[in-house]
């Protein structure tokens, strides 16, 4: 009899453990407590999916042999408490569709610079390699799995995805860094979010690598205390390495046991400390898979970077937009602020999750001119800044931020929408979120 597989979330990653569930022989069966979106029922009804959304049909759900939850649902859910009182296996898509390829796995996580590390290491590979990106960003790993046969993932990977996962091994882990963010989802824990970020490692044995970010104090400190069985191979700004990457005159030094190599670092498109880091975790990774020195290079310097991560909108009468939607934690904000060079409009604000905006302070206090709240509830934002910048504006929407910015605004400054909070009290998401930014822009 088949076994009943069922997938508790609609979404992207539900649909793909849906689809390859069904292909692997699964009975399956989809339950979302929202509304799923149309474009995902059509993919159910396509593949002849049993679904049901607006609610959960307790009884078909613990019928379950195994269950896949979608990352937004959080462990303490009283459905998914049922279920493991049920002594039911409750695991991540990640998890699932992992079971199901023998492919090479690159799996990327960290608080900041998961997907700009993912997207670049993905163009690297790409011209030399029969590789797909996946995860996070993009298609969910599990319906790459079932729509085709890669022999190279890169996986972009949250915690929420690791703290479903039994035997997930990557072969090469990537960790950019770690700073306080989903705390709401961890007790208000952070040891229990670090140890979430360094799951990705858990499995990995001597023949694997962990690539991570040496000036990071939280994770050497933690690699200190829990040492991990797979190679290590860091990169720093500050320090030259024995193995891992560095930088001396100018260039990245690559060194790992296969091969080395140095790369200029004056041509990179990517600007700022953070992404000179990015490029040296994609570049060692396309290192250990053997890709040529002169495809690496080219590729660094070509890569744009991802959309809504400091993305230059427009230049409107001598006023530069810079759409960062995805600064969706204090430490991304940090990094965009830190790399304005000019007066600054800053537009911030949405759902907190546990934010402390101290280390902005400094920042603030020397590059930002005005600050506009956008979000529903902006006391925390007033109270911290209230006594830093003279002009504080509150708006709801979009639209009315933009204008206030550009009335704000005057030749040689920069508007930067960086919220440091997620988006759901306004917006579907940071993408709806960064769309509409740039459309208030061009009709402005």
């Amino acid at each position: 009899m088949a076994k009943r597989l069922v997938i508790l979330g609609g979404g992207e990653s539900g649909v793909g453990t849906a689809i390859l569930g069904k292909k692997k022989g699964f009975e399956v069966f989809v339950s979302d407590f929202g509304k799923i979106k149309e474009i995902y029922k059509k993919v159910l009804l396509h593949h002849e999916i049993e679904w049901e959304d607006e609610g959960h049909t307790e009884a078909k759900i613990l019928s379950a042999d195994v269950v896949m939850k979608s990352p937004g649902i959080p462990e303490k859910a009283p459905l998914i408490v049922k279920l493991k009182e049920a002594n039911l296996k409750v695991i991540s898509e990640i998890e699932f569709a992992s079971e199901y390829t023998e492919a090479t796995i690159i799996g990327i996580t960290g608080s900041n610079g998961k997907t700009t590390t993912a997207s670049l290491t993905y163009a690297l590979l790409k011209d030399e390699l029969n590789v797909a990106l996946g995860g996070n960003i993009g298609k969910s790993f599990a319906q790459l799995v079932a729509e085709d046969t890669y022999e190279n993932y890169v996986l972009e990977l949250s915690s929420f995805q690791l703290d479903g996962i039994e035997t997930f091994r990557p072969h090469i882990s990537v960790l950019t860094n770690i700073t306080p963010d989903h705390l709401d989802r961890y007790d208000y824990d952070f040891n229990k979010y670090i140890a979430s970020k360094f799951r990705i490692a858990m499995n990995q044995t001597k023949e694997d690598y962990f690539i991570y970010d040496a000036d990071d104090e939280v994770i050497t400190k933690w690699l200190s205390e829990y040492p991990i069985q797979s190679q290590l191979l860091p990169f720093s700004i500050d320090k030259k390495l024995e193995e891992g990457a560095y930088i001396e005159n100018k260039n990245i030094i690559i060194k790992t046991k296969i091969n080395s190599h140095t790369m200029p670092i004056t041509n990179l498109q990517l600007t700022g400390n953070h992404n000179l880091k990015n490029a040296m975790a994609a570049s060692t990774v396309a290192t250990l898979l053997r890709i040529r020195k002169d495809t690496i290079r080219q590729s660094l310097e070509s890569f744009q970077g991802v959309e809504h991560r400091l993305e230059k909108v427009l230049k409107i009468n001598n006023v530069v937009y810079i759409n960062d939607s995805k600064a969706t934690n204090v430490n991304a904000t940090f990094y965009a602020l830190d790399s304005m060079e000019s007066p600054t409009v800053w537009i911030v604000g949405g759902v907190d999750k546990g934010n402390e905006y101290e280390e902005l302070l400094p920042l603030v206090n020397e590059k930002v001119k005005a600050i506009i709240c956008l979000g529903v509830d902006n006391d925390k934002i007033i109270k911290a800044f209230g006594n830093v910048v003279d002009i504080m504006v509150e708006t709801e929407s979009m639209r009315d931020a933009v204008q206030v910015a550009y009335r704000l605004s005057e030749k040689g400054d920069t508007v930067l929408l960086s919220p440091a909070c997620a988006s759901f009290d306004l917006f579907e998401n940071y993408e709806d979120r960064g769309r509409q930014f740039k459309e208030a822009v061009r009709n402005l």
